[in-house]
């Protein structure tokens, strides 16, 4: 196995433990190697949490972020950094199943709050405020990664583009981009349900 010194040679990579320290330092290049060799392990664990799909992928793309930006709580001397990683996914399991939970309520509440009003007048702002978020709800579901993400922590949890930008590791650009395409096609998507719901 290649020693630190090995590891400047072209092409040689670095035992686990040099990973490790490295990826401490901020070392992106051990970020790679990171992800190339505990990626399979993190997204295992969110398959067993979730089935195969896309909130798997997003939690294991989430737990290299994470980490990434976070390794400054990271230690080599703690313990094993793939140790680390699976500590950091079991949080991103929680977060999601927590995040689902919250996106369960508030369909049901929007939901009951469209039964609860029956003498709203199908044409009235009442009527059309909760068809829309009804529907916002259900789009959300058919949004990919990491769009679905990105509109989640503006709307759900009111964060700025700056805040999701250092939340995700996305550049700040990129995620005004997303939360602008991804509008444009949910105001199209609401525009088409919302009429032939409220018709």
């Amino acid at each position: 196995m290649p020693t630190t010194q090995g590891s400047a040679q072209q092409g040689a990579e670095p035992d686990d433990a040099e990973v490790a320290r490295r990826f401490a330092a901020g070392d992106e290049q051990a970020l790679a190697w990171a992800y190339e060799r505990w990626a399979a392990q993190v997204h295992g664990m969110a398959v067993r949490a979730f089935g195969p799909g896309p909130d798997a992928e997003d939690v294991t793309q989430q737990v290299f972020i994470s980490a990434w930006t976070g390794r400054a709580g990271y230690s080599p001397q703690q313990g094993p950094l793939p140790a680390w990683l699976v500590g950091v996914c079991r949080h991103k399991i929680a977060d999601t199943w927590a995040k689902r939970e919250r996106q369960r309520r508030s369909t049901e509440a929007a939901a009951s709050e469209a039964r609860s009003a029956p003498t709203a007048a199908p044409g009235s702002e009442l009527a059309a405020e909760v068809a829309d978020r009804v529907l916002l709800l259900g789009e959300l579901n058919r949004i990919g990664q990491p769009q679905r993400s990105i509109i989640e922590l503006a709307f759900f949890e009111d964060l700025t583009h700056a805040q999701i930008a250092a939340r995700t590791g996305i550049p700040l650009g990129t995620v005004k981009s997303h939360i602008r395409r991804t509008l444009e096609r949910l105001r199209d998507r609401l525009e088409v349900d919302g009429a032939a719901l409220r018709s």
